[in-house]
């Protein structure tokens, strides 16, 4: 188990507040330290931001681009490995048609954009313009990496870690603790005889290194004056079978994930975090991230995993679809389409979800992928059965869907 990220939130002001700046880098140099002295290896310290149209005077492209190369350019000496400057805001179109260039023109930036909220339901217009920031993404680099930089937010609060979902509520700085523990799981797993005892060894686990993960952060807390949010136990991968949730998935007992029994093992794995006791913030649930897990990849590759088995496994665990390679083709009407599924699941299930999604250039369906990146496995590129929307559901409305009543 590592520690993925330590995500420092903190509201940056514009013009920038070097001093809070250097506040929140002295405190993550020393939580690094903190952390590797209590036996965590820590991969990244993370900076996130309000929305940034909360934060700039417009949210037109070059003051979004000013914004965001001004804060990496402060921040990245301070020891930040990767900036979120939250999302696109529905009630501000510029700030969406900002995006792509702000990321063109910067290096370890993050961004993403609101599509639904549980205040604002689902926004129509809002769901096509986070299809048209993909659309747009897809062509700034040759391999379609620029897409990994953006998520599409559906019922996402702030606080989470895990970028590119993060983003600061604004007031006083906080931190939180985005884990890669899939390791937890696989162990926990093969080391059982039976569903009950392969639950306890996973519950016990994650409650023993939150202890430990606490009591170094509640110290961090006190010492630099900054509330400690939580941790994010969202399981999160890395591309060996050893560190891979499709493994632990397996070692439930189904031959492969995608085959039926693949969604009442997510349900079983996700249920089992749920019940873990610990602080928890963000998604806290399943992550199936295709091309950052081993034997989801493999799978893909297979084509035993779709995009709609994903998506389904979204309704009872994870954070959505993740890294998810697709046809360079793929077209602004096929995103919007599966964006308002990704979306309408989120609203009716009261639940965020978050989709990341990677057409890749000059690639078509079975195409192999090519990426030189540490924290992807290479897989195939998936299939995509969407097509254009028509008639009510690409109009500019918002709605609402409810909760089943229980």
């Amino acid at each position: 188990m590592k520690i993925r990220s330590i995500t420092a939130f903190i509201d940056p002001g514009w013009p920038l507040d070097l001093s809070a700046l250097k506040d929140a880098g002295d405190f993550a140099a020393a939580a690094r330290d903190a952390f590797q002295s209590a036996g965590y290896e820590t991969q990244t310290a993370r900076l996130a931001t309000p929305p940034f149209p909360l934060l700039l005077p417009d949210s037109k492209t070059d003051t979004v681009r000013d914004f965001a190369q001004a804060l990496e350019s402060a921040a990245r000496p301070l020891g930040f490995d990767y900036i979120a400057i939250g999302p696109a805001l529905p009630d501000c179109p510029d700030s969406y048609t900002a995006i792509p260039e702000t990321l063109a023109a910067t290096e370890i930036i993050f961004a993403s954009g609101v599509m639904s909220s549980p205040d604002t339901g689902i926004s129509l217009p809002a769901v096509r313009a986070c299809a048209q920031i993909m659309g747009s993404l897809t062509d700034v680099e040759p391999d379609g990496f620029a897409n990994l930089y953006f998520a599409a937010l559906a019922n996402v609060g702030p606080g989470a870690p895990f970028f590119p979902a993060a983003y600061h509520q604004g007031g006083p700085p906080i931190f939180s603790l985005a884990i890669e523990s899939a390791d937890l799981a696989v162990t926990a797993f093969t080391d059982a005889g039976s569903l009950a005892e392969a639950r306890h060894n996973l519950i016990t686990a994650l409650e023993d290194h939150a202890r430990k993960l606490t009591a170094v952060s509640d110290l961090l807390a006190d010492q630099y004056s900054i509330t400690f949010g939580g941790i994010d136990y969202s399981l999160a991968p890395f591309p060996s079978p050893d560190s891979s949730l499709g493994t632990a998935l397996e070692r439930l007992g189904i031959p492969a994930v995608g085959v039926h029994g693949s969604l009442a093992a997510a349900a079983f794995l996700a249920d089992t975090i749920d019940r873990a006791d610990f602080p928890r913030t963000g998604f806290s649930g399943l992550m199936l991230p295709v091309l950052e897990d081993s034997t989801l990849a493999k799978r893909a590759h297979q084509g035993t995993l779709t995009v709609k088995d994903l998506l389904m496994y979204s309704a009872v665990c994870g954070t959505g679809l993740d890294t998810v390679p697709l046809p360079g083709d793929t077209t602004v009407e096929q995103l919007t389409a599966v964006l308002l599924d990704l979306s309408a699941l989120a609203q009716r299930l009261e639940k965020p979800l978050t989709a990341r999604l990677m057409p890749i250039p000059g690639k078509k369906a079975g195409d192999r992928t090519d990426f030189d990146f540490a924290f992807f496995a290479n897989s195939r590129v998936m299939a995509l059965d969407a097509a254009p929307l028509t008639g009510h559901l690409v109009g500019d409305e918002s709605f609402d869907l409810k909760r089943r009543p229980r």
